[in-house]
């Protein structure tokens, strides 16, 4: 009785999908076929994408507790039908992979960790005041009050000190505000004065401090030094945590299904604010409906030693648990608009004056062949935040001259790559992971950054269609909330961002099979094929039959992650 009330309960919601058919009535053929094994679910009458070159297109997937046992056409699947199988008419809706997003901030993101949010869009910071004084009032037991939402050019066009400006709004407690790449903190005096931060003190490594001409601190803080005050800040916030899990159970995850992501990788596990223990509790409390990797963050400030023991014991790949730690984050630079991403050449601006005016390392490349050598022999892959055409160099080096080859590390956001480069990440069996969801990636913004790296090096940023030709193992993924997590629309600018676009098939390998081979997982799930997990979308158009500005529009009808259903439409 329960199976037969589980299965009307299941009929009734599809009904609302606008798929049809349940129990074990369909197909309807006068032919009898004998039973080979009776599945659990079988999907009929679809137009399903498998993203598997020896069989692109089927009509029919079988699955038998969560496992995909028949993948064909829908003659052949009614060998797979009994009396207890769910059978799903898909009538000709498509069918594909559970993509993947590679690189995605969903804890920090998702968290309402943070009191207050600016209006990226407000460009005259003076009238920020009133909104954080509010903030400060809304709040007042936080130790710290802590912001998101600005642009560092907000700051810089002030004219008077960021640092005064936030003064005036809250004068006692100390207030920290993310710039809304991340690669910045805007903070009052007292803060500065808690993080011991003063005219004398230097800054931290992969980070600058910003002073006026006086050598004063002027409230902004660049890349790292932000980064370490922000770490303070956190830790003195007691709800934090409780945050942090609320937002990942209430929101995020249950966003990420619906939007078609089964599969993700945390690119900045901050765990030494306690970011491991809220997924572990996620997926204790049974609400991990998504497949994670964990990419341990590398802190550019630790004694290398001691820190290469504790990551070394944070290692954890249970096969049986969707959640697994094996990935480890570093930061070579910073960005190319705080003209601290590094760079062969010397910036078009003198702004930073950093080190020849070539942008920043939080990690040289020394260094990281160091952690290379000791790291990935434990079964960690590296995932390499490099933006700049020196950090993209350094950082395949480090990779030339350290791995035994076996490892999948990835560099990502690739944005400024050096011709000479591009055919390196296919030589060394290095993943290029690329995000083109943002506006800004567009071509139709790349004369934005002339004024900081001129002309020729402004040309075909993030260019996926180059390392496509070059062979690269590409992926895609969103850097959520620096850009929607939304896959459509980037698989929309992928195909769209002439000169540098690639096609709709190649488009979608890079969120399914390559995303998964970069998470060590490419032998179950990234494709429909019998004998992986089933691991599945139906969406409510082919992205194959519309245009690529209508692929943004996709909706999700359904999601599965091993067989079950964790969204439905």
């Amino acid at each position: 009785m329960t199976e037969k009330l589980n299965m009307l309960a299941t009929c009734t919601l599809l009904t609302a999908l606008a798929l049809s058919g349940c129990g074990n009535s369909e197909p309807q053929e006068n032919q009898e076929i004998p039973l080979i094994t009776s599945a659990t679910t079988v999907f009929t009458h679809g137009n399903i994408y498998t993203v598997n070159p020896q069989q692109p297109w089927a009509e029919s997937v079988a699955i038998k507790d969560g496992n995909i046992i028949y993948v064909g056409d829908n003659t052949a699947i009614k060998q797979y039908i009994g009396q207890q199988t769910q059978v799903i008419n898909l009538q000709g809706k498509m069918m594909m992979p559970g993509i993947h997003d590679v690189h995605i901030h969903p804890l920090e993101s998702g968290s309402d960790a943070t009191q207050f949010s600016l209006d990226e869009n407000e460009y005259n910071i003076e009238n920020y005041i009133d909104e954080i004084a509010y903030a400060a009032n809304a709040n007042p037991e936080a130790a710290w009050l802590i912001g998101y939402g600005h642009t560092i050019g907000a700051l810089l066009d002030a004219k008077r000190s960021p640092r005064e400006i936030l003064d005036d709004a809250v004068p006692n407690r100390p207030v920290i505000i993310m710039e809304q790449t991340s690669h910045s903190m805007w903070v009052n005096s007292k803060a500065l004065e808690l993080a011991n931060i003063s005219q004398n003190s230097s800054d931290a490594i992969g980070g600058v401090v910003s002073r006026d001409s006086n050598g004063v601190p002027d409230g902004i803080l660049y890349d790292n030094a932000g980064n370490v005050v922000m770490d303070i800040a956190m830790r003195a916030q007691p709800s934090a945590a409780e945050s942090d899990y609320l937002g990942l159970v209430e929101y995020t995850i249950p966003a990420l299904n619906k939007h078609g992501i089964t599969s993700i990788s945390d690119a900045r596990t901050y765990w030494q604010r306690g970011h491991l223990a809220t997924w572990q509790r996620v997926e204790q409390a049974g609400f991990l409906t998504l497949r994670v990797n964990l990419g341990l963050w590398a802190y550019p400030e630790a004694n290398d030693d001691s820190q290469l023991r504790e990551l070394a014991a944070l290692y954890q790949a249970n096969p049986d648990s969707n959640l697994k730690i094996n990935q480890v984050k570093f930061y070579m630079d910073g960005i190319v608009i705080n003209t601290t991403a590094a760079m062969h050449a010397p910036y078009e601006t003198n702004w930073l004056d950093l080190y020849q005016n070539k942008g920043l390392n939080y990690f040289s490349q020394t260094r990281l062949e160091k952690y290379i050598k000791v790291l990935e022999p434990m079964g960690f892959d590296f995932n390499i935040h490099a933006i700049g055409d020196r950090g993209i160099t350094e950082a395949l080096n480090a990779i030339e001259n350290a791995s035994g080859g076996k490892s999948r590390h990835r560099i990502t956001h690739v944005e400024v790559v050096a011709p000479d480069d591009l055919p390196r990440f296919k030589a060394l069996n290095v993943i290029a992971d690329a995000q083109v969801a943002g506006d800004f990636t567009q071509p139709a913004h790349w004369p934005e950054n002339i004024a900081f790296i001129g002309t020729e090096r402004s040309k075909n940023l993030v260019p996926i269609g180059s390392l496509q030709a070059h062979d690269a193992t590409l992926t895609l993924s969103s850097d959520w909330n620096v850009s929607t997590f939304n896959p459509f629309v980037g698989i929309s600018h992928a195909v769209s961002r002439a000169p540098e676009n690639i096609s709709l098939a190649q488009a979608i390998q890079a969120y399914t099979i390559n995303a998964a081979y970069a998470m060590q997982q490419d032998s179950i799930v990234g494709s429909i094929e019998v004998g992986k997990q089933a691991d599945l979308i139906v969406l409510d158009r082919d992205l194959f039959a519309v245009s690529s500005e209508q692929i943004k529009n996709t909706q999700v009808l359904m999601t599965l992650l091993k067989g079950q259903q964790v969204y439905i439409k």
